[in-house]
Order: C-alpha cells, then sequence, then structure tokens
C-alpha cells in the first residue's frame, strides 16, 4: 500500500477550511494562509503496508485508540493487548521497509517502527466481561442516554443485550494525514480473515457492527448549511449505511493535540463523535460503495 503523507487532509478527504476564508473574518475572502499552515503543496512520499499486530505495537495501538475515546474511562492499553492476543483478525498500518531490507523483521525493528493505523474487530458479545469491553458498552449506552432519540436508546439496549446476535466493535483508526484509499484492502482483508474464523468455529460470527467515527462539524452561519468533514473520508459512506446511529460533540473533552492536529483559527470546527450500528452481512457491500465513492463512480 502507498499513500501521500501530508500535513492537512488528502483530496478524498476534504479539507475543511477550504473554500471558508471568511470563517476568521466578517467578510474578507484574500486572507492570507496561517503562517503556521501547510498548503498542502509539501509531500513526502510513503510506502505503507498493513501486517499482523505484535506485541512491540501495543502502546501505539492503544494511543490511536485514545484518539476515539479521548477523557472516556476505557482501557485503551487492555483493548490493545486483546486486538494483539487475537492478531488472526486485523492490521496495522507500518511504513514499508527500504528496498534490500530483510523482510523477515526481528522484535527490535518492530519496536522502533510506528504504528500509522489499525484495523480490526472486537467480540463485544463473548468478551462483555472483560473490563475494557464492559467500559466501553457503559460508554456507548451513557452517550446514547445523554444524546440518542428513545428510539435508537432503545435499539442499542436491545441489541447489546441479545447474546444470541453477537456485536463486533468494528476499528477503522489511523492517521489524519493516510489517504482514505488505503481503507480498500485493510477492509478487505479483514472481511476474509472473520470468514476464516468463522470457519474454524471462532467467535467471529457477527449480526452487527458498532462503530465510533470522528467528525468535524462547521455550523451553519450567513446563510451557509452545517458541514460535516470526516476524519476518515470513507466514513461519510459507512455512516450513510448505518441501521442506526446518533452523534455528540465532544469539544470539551479534546485539545489540538489528541483530536486531530487542527490549527488554533480553525475555532469554527467542532469535534464530534457519531457511534453507528451496521449491519455485518453488509459489510462487503459497503467496501463496494467505499470503492466506489474513493474512484468518483
Amino acid at each position: 500500500m502507498s499513500a501521500n503523507k501530508k500535513k492537512n487532509l488528502n483530496s478524498m478527504e476534504e479539507d475543511p477550511t477550504a473554500d471558508d476564508s471568511d470563517s476568521s473574518s466578517e467578510d474578507n475572502d484574500d486572507d492570507e494562509p496561517h503562517p503556521d499552515a501547510y498548503t498542502g503543496n509539501e509531500e513526502v512520499e510513503i510506502d505503507f503496508e498493513g501486517r499482523a499486530p505484535t506485541d512491540p505495537d501495543c502502546h501505539g495501538i492503544s494511543q490511536l485508540l485514545q484518539r476515539v475515546f479521548l477523557r472516556a474511562p476505557v482501557n485503551t492499553m487492555q483493548m490493545a493487548d486483546m486486538i494483539i492476543a487475537q492478531n488472526y483478525v486485523g492490521s496495522v498500518i507500518c511504513q514499508c521497509e527500504p528496498d534490500g531490507a530483510e523482510s523477515d523483521m526481528d522484535d527490535d525493528m518492530v519496536e522502533e517502527g510506528t504504528i500509522f493505523g489499525i484495523t480490526t474487530v472486537i467480540n463485544m458479545t463473548a468478551k462483555k466481561d472483560i473490563a475494557c469491553i464492559e467500559q466501553l458498552r457503559g460508554y456507548i449506552i451513557q452517550r446514547a442516554e445523554k444524546n440518542a432519540p428513545d428510539s435508537v436508546l432503545t435499539h442499542l439496549r436491545d441489541v447489546l443485550g441479545n447474546e444470541g446476535r453477537p456485536v463486533g466493535f468494528l476499528i477503522n483508526e489511523r492517521f489524519i494525514n493516510i489517504p482514505a484509499q488505503i481503507s480498500v484492502p485493510l477492509l478487505e482483508n479483514l472481511h476474509k480473515e472473520v470468514l476464516t474464523a468463522k470457519q474454524k468455529g471462532m467467535q467471529f460470527n457477527f449480526s452487527y457492527f458498532i462503530m465510533i467515527i470522528k467528525f468535524y462539524r462547521k455550523e451553519a452561519r450567513k446563510g451557509k448549511p452545517v458541514e460535516d468533514t470526516y476524519t476518515n473520508a470513507e466514513e461519510e459512506v459507512i455512516s450513510s449505511k448505518a441501521v442506526n446511529s446518533f452523534e455528540y460533540s465532544v469539544a470539551d473533552e479534546c485539545d489540538v493535540g489528541m483530536s486531530g492536529d487542527w490549527l488554533e483559527g480553525d475555532a469554527t470546527l467542532t469535534p464530534y463523535r457519531k457511534i453507528i450500528l451496521l449491519d455485518a452481512k453488509e459489510l462487503p457491500h459497503l467496501i463496494d460503495d467505499i470503492r466506489n465513492y474513493i474512484s468518483g463512480v
């Protein structure tokens, strides 16, 4: 897998500051860019690859999960350990080794590598008694009680309470400047690995997936409608296929470093989370929809 690494969002992930220069001043459409901002013209070509998570990845995976949960009381280190323990399902994104490097990396080389993303699924039903999953389930219901319509709250309670229809926590997290194109092979690989695990009698026969999606909202002003920009561009497609969903602001829970590296001048952008429920059997069709979205079909 290869992708251009940029400071701002790539072409598939719309820069939320584009076409809105009046957000920092009343009527001046010719404002100069922020002096500390990247213009999008500086690129570093980096080749990425997906591989099974290993023990040295634990801290990097935990940090990626913290970007989702922010200050919520969810033990992301324990969740990272769970992901590594089931490493026959899911992938981490890492930088490819330079040409001529050994293909079989030893532990020291793995430990030095940065984890750029994680795509996997955890069984929230079978693992419900593990502390971090119990915390995750509680977090979802607490957020729904505060922010979701009664019908959505009732549905989520029913889904999470039905042990005969297992629910998977679908994780699709990566650095903000990695393009959406990388999501297709990662999700395809995850789907194949889940099918293989099911065939071996493992607990990956899901009825539903739950995802927590990150996005930013530019509130309506001066006759312009609300604009939502998804941190991972493909998650706009995923969100549109949800059986049920609700959203909530996390503006009071995060700072620039945790929420996505936006500049201070982007004060009109409010960080949000959206919790969505997906029909698990629709995953192959969803991957096709993402592929079509990326290719512009």
